[in-house]
């Protein structure tokens, strides 16, 4: 089976500002291009970090009113209420993906490191791209057909070597339903986990049938 790779969903035109930008160049940034964050590049297109929304509100909540009583800020966010240029301010160092990696190679990335976003970069480590947890979705937004298709395919004929004429695939907004017979019993389970590894797959419900047991040890 082909998973979809990070190059198939990720932006490739990427809003960066360079590691001296000053702070108001950053707010105005994100505001016309209508993003959450971006990149910290060096003159080589190198990523060095990354500066969200996040990191310039300490420096607003610093500006409160002078009578209001405000909970204490810690460290992380009293450097950030100082800081002036990109490099004061950005989050560092960035998470970084390859173009090549799997949609689940990237997520597993992102729910480790407690992101909302993968800078993407080649071989020689300069940014090509930006891919978030909203593009990885995407691969939910996949036809039922195409995922039907490359059950039959991939999983079944390819994958554990089962005619797909004995086996009824019926996929409904993501959601998989098998019926009818396999040769060996052992392979239920199996073919069960194989489409939930199939790109768009919500769930898998199988009603599946065996000609031979063959996981009786007696």
């Amino acid at each position: 089976m082909k998973h979809r790779e990070v190059r198939e969903l990720m932006t490739r035109e990427v809003v960066t500002v360079p590691n001296n930008a000053p702070f108001k160049d950053i707010a105005r940034t994100l505001t016309e291009h209508k993003v959450s964050a971006v990149p910290v590049v060096d003159h080589s297109g190198h990523p060095l970090g990354v500066i969200s929304e996040r990191d310039l509100l300490p420096k607003s909540a610093g500006q409160s009113d002078y009578f209001r009583s405000l909970p204490e800020r810690e460290a992380w966010q009293e450097d950030k209420a100082a800081g002036t240029r990109a490099e004061e301010l950005m989050s560092s160092p960035p998470v970084c993906a390859r173009p090549d990696w799997t949609v689940a190679e990237a997520a597993r990335l992102m729910e480790a490191q407690g992101v909302k976003r993968l800078l993407v970069v080649d071989d020689s480590d300069v940014l090509i791209g930006i891919v978030s947890r909203r593009d990885l979705l995407r691969i939910f937004l996949r036809d039922d057909e195409d995922i039907r298709h490359e059950i039959m395919s991939d999983v079944l004929e390819l994958g554990v070597r089962q005619s797909p004429s004995a086996i009824t695939v019926a996929v409904t907004d993501g959601r998989v339903e098998l019926h009818g017979t396999v040769d060996f019993r052992s392979l239920i389970p199996l073919i069960e986990r194989l489409c939930r590894t199939v790109d768009g797959v919500i769930s898998v419900t199988q009603h599946l049938g065996y000609a031979i047991d063959d996981t009786n040890s007696a």
